[in-house]
């Protein structure tokens, strides 16, 4: 996973018009995230605070560039908002949603291995890189710019360590949930090559959930190939 996908500027919101898709692109967009477009089958041309509706990310990419999506559409139809947007060659697509049936996961995860690109999620609060962009639902205002990254399974974990992490005074570079499903697209290894190949990264926070083998493999990974101190808590 390259570091570049981080900050992209373009992003566009499929499920836009939602009630979640709203609340959280008008959030995105206060933190300084540059939304372009929103994604809704059926309701082309609508406006949501500035920001025009289209019917498919094709008709989006035939207007403008497209770096990031972020997807907040329910779950009967999310695996086909997460090919759409495999697709049309998205480097990263962030999905929200939760309660993603895991033979659906497992087509995306098929899906991916002919692609170059990342998904973060599903069922996940998204990635915050402070100082620069929000993509998805975590609170920004518990963050502050830095050198720490932070990687987690449990929304509500990576709220409380971001939180403790800034009135330590350790800022944050990365901070990305991955999601507690059995099937996701990224995990904890790919995020830890990412951290230890940024020299902006002088710590990593590893939050793990019971369940699973993700954090034996990573301890694996981190005791063969990381260098930079790391903390974890499951």
């Amino acid at each position: 996973m390259d570091k570049s996908i981080f900050t992209g500027k373009h992003v566009i919101v499929q499920g836009i018009t939602g009630k979640n898709g709203q609340l959280h692109t008008r959030n995105m967009v206060a933190y300084g995230t540059n939304v372009v477009a929103g994604v809704t089958p059926g309701k082309r041309g609508m406006d949501m605070d500035g920001i025009l509706v289209y019917n498919s990310i094709a008709e989006v990419q035939k207007d403008t560039h497209v770096d990031t999506s972020v997807i907040f559409v329910p779950a009967p139809f999310a695996k086909g908002a997460i090919f759409e947007a495999i697709d049309a060659e998205i480097p990263l697509i962030v999905c929200i949603t939760e309660h993603i049936p895991v033979h659906d996961m497992i087509a995306v995860r098929q899906r991916l291995k002919n692609s170059s690109s990342v998904v973060i999620g599903p069922n996940c609060p998204g990635v915050l890189t402070p100082g620069n962009q929000l993509l998805g639902i975590i609170p920004a205002a518990l963050s502050k710019q830095g050198d720490t990254a932070v990687v987690s399974r449990s929304g509500t974990l990576t709220y409380e360590a971001m939180s403790l992490l800034t009135k330590a005074g350790l800022g944050q570079k990365y901070v990305i949930g991955i999601g507690g499903d059995m099937v996701r697209g990224t995990n904890f290894i790919e995020c830890l090559e990412l951290f230890e190949n940024d020299p902006d990264v002088a710590r990593i926070v590893m939050i793990g959930e019971i369940g699973g083998t993700d954090e034996i493999a990573a301890a694996d990974y981190i005791k063969e190939h990381v260098t930079k101190p790391v903390y974890v808590y499951i």
